[in-house]
C-alpha cells in the first residue's frame, strides 16, 4: 500500500513539474478539486479526444457528433430524474468532521475482502506454477469460499440499499462492519443523508425559482433532446449513434485522488439507439469495442476488467465498468449502460413532443433503446500518464548504468512527437541548421527545439514528457545532410537524411496506428 501511494505522489509531482497539470487557482493556495492542464498536458488530453474521436465518428457509418450547450432547459434535469434523485449518501464522522460517502465507505470495505481473495491466489500460484487452476482453488479453497460469502452478503445489502435509497440500512452496515474514520479512528458516525450533486445558477438579474439553470452533471441530455434533429438531418437509420465531448459538473461529496474524481470534469459519450429487444446484443458487442480501443494503446490485459453493476441506476436494466488499475487500486475507467427507453420517454411525457423513430422495415414507430458508453477524458488522462511513468536503468553515455524517468505513451498520442536538438548551443552555424529541420517538421507534427544544456540531459527531458522520438543535429549533419534520431523506447539510434525524417515519424505517430 505505502508503494502505491508513493507511486501516485510521485505520479501527482511530475504532472506538475513537466507542465502537465497544475492546481487551479495555485497563487491563491488553489481551489478543492479544480484543475488546469498544461501545456504538455491540454496536449496529450486533445490527442486522447482525437483518438476517442476519430475511433467513433470517422470510423463508424452510423455515427455522428455534436456538441450540445452546457445550459439547458431546467426542465430537462425534471425529466432525467436528476432534480429529484441525482443524490450521493452522505455520512460524517462527529469526531474528525471528515465527510464521506457512506457508499464509498463500504466499497471500500469490499475491497479489502477481495484483496485477500486475490492474496490467496496469488499465493497459491505462485506454490503450484502452470498446474495452479485459479478457478478450481476459488470455488474449493475454505478460507476462499468464507471471504466471498461475507463479500456476496455484504454487497448485497449494498445494492437493496441504494436501490431503495435506505438511508438507515446504509448507517447499519457501516455500524456492523465496524468501520473507523481514518483520520480520528472513531466509529461516531451522523446519520446518512442525500446530498444532491447539481450546480446551480440563475438566468438573468433577478433570483428566483423561475430563473434556476443547472450546470450540466451529466453530457447525455443534450444528445436526448436533439435525437430527432440529428436523425432528421443526418438521415440515420436505427441502428446508430450520437457522440459527444464535453464538460460536466457536479458538487462531489469527496472529490478525491488528483483528477480521478473533479467538481469540473470532461466525458467523451456516444449514445447507440437501437430497436427495442436488441439492447442486450449492442450492449455486449460495446463492452467488448471499448475494452479493444483500451487495449490497442498497449495497455496490458491484466490492468483492466469488467465489473457488472450490482446496483443499476434507476434508467438502465444492465450496466458494467471498465475497470483500470490505478495507483490506488481498481477503479471506474469506463461505463457501459443499457439505458432503455427511459430518457426519451420521460422527454417525451414532458414536452408534449413525439421522439419516437418510424422503422421503415418494420413498418412501425417506436421509442429507441439506448446503449451508451462514458468515459471520463480526465480519468482517461491519468490511467495513460500512471501506467506510462516508469524509472529504468538504461546505459549512459559513457556505458555506465544510470535512472532515467520515461512517460511511455503511445506515440500516436504524446505531447510531444518529435524534438529536434543540435548537438551544442555555441556553434552559430549548427544552431542555424537545427533551427531549419524544426521549422521544415513543425508543419507535420508537435515539435519542440531544445538548446539548453548537455545532449543527455536534454534526452532525460523529453523522456520525462514521453516525446517518442529525437533528432540530433550534429557537426557531420553539415557535411552529409543526416541527422540521428533517437528512439524514445529502445533507445537505438539511427542516421537519416534531413528530407526524410518528416515521413519516418508521421508514420510511426500517425493517428492512424491506432484506428487499423
Amino acid at each position: 500500500m505505502a508503494n502505491q501511494e508513493d507511486q501516485f505522489k510521485k505520479l501527482v509531482s511530475h504532472c506538475k513539474e513537466y507542465g502537465f497539470i497544475y492546481q487551479s487557482s495555485e497563487i491563491y493556495d488553489g481551489l478543492s478539486a479544480v484543475y488546469d492542464y498544461g501545456p504538455y498536458g491540454v496536449q496529450l488530453k486533445n490527442n486522447i479526444k482525437e483518438y476517442w474521436w476519430k475511433s467513433m465518428v470517422q470510423m463508424h457509418d452510423n455515427i455522428v457528433g455534436i456538441d450540445a450547450a452546457i445550459f439547458m432547459h431546467p426542465k430537462t434535469w425534471k425529466a432525467s430524474g436528476h432534480v429529484d434523485a441525482f443524490n450521493d449518501p452522505l455520512v460524517d464522522n462527529k469526531d474528525s468532521k471528515k465527510r464521506y460517502r457512506a457508499d464509498v465507505l463500504i466499497e471500500n470495505y469490499l475491497d479489502k475482502i477481495e484483496a485477500k481473495i486475490n492474496k490467496e491466489v496469488e499465493k497459491s500460484a505462485a506454490r503450484f506454477g502452470e498446474s495452479f487452476d485459479a478457478a478450481m482453488f476459488k470455488a474449493t479453497n475454505p478460507r476462499v469460499l468464507e471471504n466471498q460469502e461475507k463479500y456476496d452478503a455484504i454487497a448485497k445489502r449494498l445494492a437493496n440499499a441504494m436501490t431503495n435509497s435506505d438511508m438507515a440500512e446504509l448507517k447499519q452496515i457501516i455500524e456492523d462492519l465496524e468501520i473507523s474514520c481514518e483520520v480520528s479512528g472513531t466509529r461516531n458516525w451522523t446519520d446518512v443523508r442525500q446530498f444532491n450533486l447539481m450546480f446551480s445558477t440563475q438566468l438573468g438579474n433577478i433570483a428566483g425559482e423561475d430563473d434556476k439553470l443547472y450546470l450540466r452533471p451529466e453530457t447525455a441530455q443534450g444528445i436526448f433532446v436533439n435525437f430527432l434533429n440529428v436523425q432528421k438531418t443526418t438521415r440515420q437509420k436505427i441502428p446508430f449513434g450520437i457522440a459527444q465531448i464535453g464538460k460536466a459538473f457536479r458538487n462531489e461529496i469527496v472529490a478525491r485522488q488528483f483528477i480521478f474524481r473533479m467538481r469540473e470534469f470532461e466525458q467523451m459519450e456516444m449514445q447507440f439507439f437501437v430497436r427495442p429487444g436488441e439492447e442486450m446484443k449492442w450492449y455486449e458487442y460495446w463492452k467488448e469495442a471499448r475494452l479493444r480501443w483500451h487495449l490497442a494503446l498497449g495497455t496490458p490485459a491484466e490492468h483492466l476488467r469488467f465489473h457488472d453493476h450490482d446496483n443499476l441506476a434507476h434508467y438502465a436494466n444492465a450496466a458494467a465498468d471498465i475497470q483500470f488499475e490505478f495507483p490506488f487500486g481498481f477503479k471506474e475507467l469506463e461505463g457501459i449502460h443499457s439505458r432503455t427507453n427511459f430518457d426519451l420517454s420521460q422527454h417525451m411525457e414532458l414536452s408534449g413532443k413525439k421522439l419516437q423513430y418510424f422503422d421503415p422495415e418494420m413498418n412501425e414507430s417506436y421509442i429507441p433503446y439506448v446503449v451508451e458508453t462514458s468515459i471520463g477524458c480526465d480519468r482517461m488522462f491519468l490511467a495513460l500518464m500512471s501506467r506510462a511513468l516508469t524509472d529504468e536503468t538504461v546505459p549512459d553515455a559513457d556505458g555506465k548504468d544510470s535512472t532515467r524517468t520515461v512517460l511511455r505513451i503511445h506515440p500516436a498520442l504524446a505531447p510531444v512527437k518529435c524534438a529536434v536538438l543540435p548537438l551544442v548551443r555555441n556553434n552559430e552555424e549548427l544552431t542555424q541548421l537545427a533551427s531549419s529541420v524544426y521549422h521544415k517538421l513543425k508543419a507535420s507534427f508537435y515539435c519542440q527545439y531544445d538548446e539548453k544544456d548537455a545532449i543527455g540531459r536534454r534526452y532525460r527531458r523529453q523522456d520525462a514528457i514521453g516525446t517518442p522520438y529525437c533528432v540530433t543535429v550534429d557537426f557531420e549533419t553539415m557535411d552529409d545532410g543526416c541527422v540521428t534520431i533517437r528512439d524514445r523506447d529502445s533507445l537505438q539510434q539511427e542516421r537519416v537524411p534531413i528530407d526524410k525524417i518528416a515521413d519516418i515519424i508521421s508514420t510511426k505517430t500517425d493517428m492512424k496506428t491506432l484506428l487499423v
